[in-house]
């Protein structure tokens, strides 16, 4: 049985935690372990891992399994973390989606501490703010596709707020990931209007051929293949509260769970103005929803992307009602178009002091290269100082994509507000990622309440790794 919110313990926060169906196998034996037991701890090392059936993969995770383990945290309760590195290379463990200190967010770009080859760091932390939040390895891995986030290192972090009526009957955490990534020319697909089509003709008449992309032989949900591992068992009549978690590195998804409706009711963790009703989720990399599902429909389904190559190739997860059997049902979703602006708010927002805009270029790498990514005509390692921002001002960022690519846009220790999304005004939306397509503008106001130096960069991680982000020091 996957577990529920009620079924948790403070265990879950150590090595005994899983997030549901995630592997668990030997592993180097540990480092000893100082003598105050720690709140938090991750152990990173080599795990091997069997996403279907004779098929073991060799990553690098945290405490043994993939997904790592279900970290349960309360807002505003400080913890002690403990972080233990069996590997040969440096580090860093970013807690994504908090409002925390620098020096603890994990990030080599704030100057945070770095976890050194085969070592140990303990520091402490305050979680905040409450929600769906996730930790994932920071590492830049370049053009190595076995580090950072290509590999098994990420997990929950769910941060119980101070007041939660918990107006459900079961709670599943499902986090997908891509297996075995291999280099590409062929470039994502991404919807556009007639108009984005005939910009993206005139960029490449003009330019140089696009430079290496990034495909996957696998996709997982919870570390495993469609069809393969415990489905997630529900009873008729049951109010299922799902949180989804996109870890890919590079891929932005879509979900639908067959036969049945969601109710969107928080994204990236913040509950939202006008939760909705949607058939299909969309999610760019690092991005949550957490949804509910009214279980009326007796039978066994998928829940999956709507990609049929991905889906036979394990994108997915049977969802078996009890007393129910037999081959899972499939069933293509209607195509609608996600719209953020559906569960904001229609009102003003307050005018901010400073607006900033932020123009994201391409310049392709050409055969056998990497294309690099400018903000405002600079790569990362071209601006020369971090764009200083003051504390307690209401600062509006102009997300300019002037590229095909889709972009999941992330800034850390900060959530902003969704202002304009595509030329629409919009209110009340909260989050620390959002996709920004090919040829699309989208607007976010951020009032930042830390001091200390800010990462702004698109998750993807090839774009962050070659030119994609940008610092800002808030003093």
């Amino acid at each position: 049985m996957l577990p529920t919110r009620r079924d948790a313990i403070t265990g879950a926060l150590g090595a005994a935690g899983l997030l549901l169906a995630g592997c668990r196998t030997t592993q180097q034996a540990p480092p000893p372990v100082e003598t105050a037991s720690a709140d938090v701890t991750l152990r990173i090392g080599t795990v091997l891992v069997e996403i279907a059936k004779d098929h073991t993969i060799s990553t690098i995770g945290y405490n043994g399994g993939v997904p790592g383990p279900l970290i349960r945290l309360k807002e505003g309760v400080p913890v002690t973390v403990d972080l233990f590195n069996q590997t040969d290379a440096p580090e860093f463990v970013h807690w994504h989606g908090q409002i925390i200190p620098a020096d603890v967010d994990g990030a080599l770009e704030e100057k945070s501490l770095e976890l050194p080859a085969l070592g140990h760091l303990r520091y402490q932390l305050t979680p905040q703010p409450a929600g769906a939040r996730f930790v994932h390895t920071h590492a830049m891995p370049m053009s190595d596709l076995s580090r950072g986030t290509y590999t098994g290192q990420f997990g929950f972090v769910y941060i119980e707020p101070k007041s939660d009526p918990g107006r459900f009957d079961q709670e599943v955490f499902l986090a997908t990931h891509e297996w075995e990534p291999f280099y590409t020319t062929a470039e994502m697909e991404e919807e556009m209007t007639p108009e984005d089509r005939a910009r993206q003709a005139a960029q490449k008449r003009n330019e140089i051929p696009n430079g290496w992309e990034i495909g996957y032989q696998r996709f997982t949900i919870n570390g495993k293949c469609l069809g393969y591992g415990e489905p997630v068992r529900v009873k008729e009549g049951q109010r299922v509260l799902f949180h989804f978690l996109n870890a890919s590195a590079t891929e932005n998804i879509q979900l639908t769970l067959s036969g049945h409706q969601f109710q969107v009711v928080a994204l990236d963790g913040n509950p939202v103005p006008r939760p909705q009703m949607v058939e299909v989720l969309e999610l760019g990399t690092a991005e949550r929803i957490d949804a509910v599902v009214e279980m009326k429909n007796p039978g066994v389904w998928v829940l999956g992307t709507p990609k049929d190559d991905d889906r036979k190739n394990g994108m997915g997860i049977v969802v078996e009602y009890a007393n129910k059997a037999g081959a899972p049902k499939w069933v293509r979703p209607p195509k609608r178009p996600w719209d953020y602006t559906s569960f904001g708010e229609e009102r003003q927002v307050p005018k901010p002091d400073e607006v900033i805009p932020l123009v994201i270029g391409k310049i392709n790498g050409g055969t056998g290269g990497f294309n690099r990514w400018t903000i405002n005509g600079k790569s990362f390692e071209d601006h020369e100082q971090p764009r200083q921002l003051s504390k307690g001002k209401r600062y509006r960022l102009v997300f300019d994509n002037q590229t095909d690519d889709a972009h999941p846009i992330h800034l850390h220790r900060n959530s902003f507000e969704l202002t304009n999304v595509h030329g629409k005004p919009t209110a009340g939306v909260l989050k620390d990622v959002v996709l920004v397509k090919g040829f699309r503008k989208i607007e976010v106001d951020v009032v930042p309440a830390m001091s200390g130096l800010t990462l702004f960069h698109c998750h993807q991680q090839l774009h962050m790794d070659y030119g994609f982000k940008l610092l800002f020091n808030v003093v």
